[in-house]
């Protein structure tokens, strides 16, 4: 997750990441409509080097008019 956070915040994005009991990850990603794309796209094809993507599936994709978190975190 720490690779996570460290691409999130280098894009300057807010919000939390976190790994499920069902090996699955779970989280919130907001800021710049560029940067969450980007993020989106790394996350499907890159993510951590220990990391085995089957598949990247995002919903409750919105504008919001202001941001929810001060900082990009694992939630643990």
């Amino acid at each position: 997750m720490l690779y996570t956070e460290e691409q999130a915040r280098k894009l300057g994005l807010v919000g939390w990441v976190k790994n499920t009991a069902g090996g699955t990850v779970t989280g919130q990603v907001q800021g710049s409509v560029e940067n969450v794309n980007f993020m989106m796209n790394w996350l499907k094809s890159v993510g951590s080097p220990m990391s085995r993507i089957d598949k990247a599936h995002f919903t409750n994709e919105r504008e919001i008019s202001k941001l929810d978190f001060n900082n990009f975190s694992t939630r643990y």
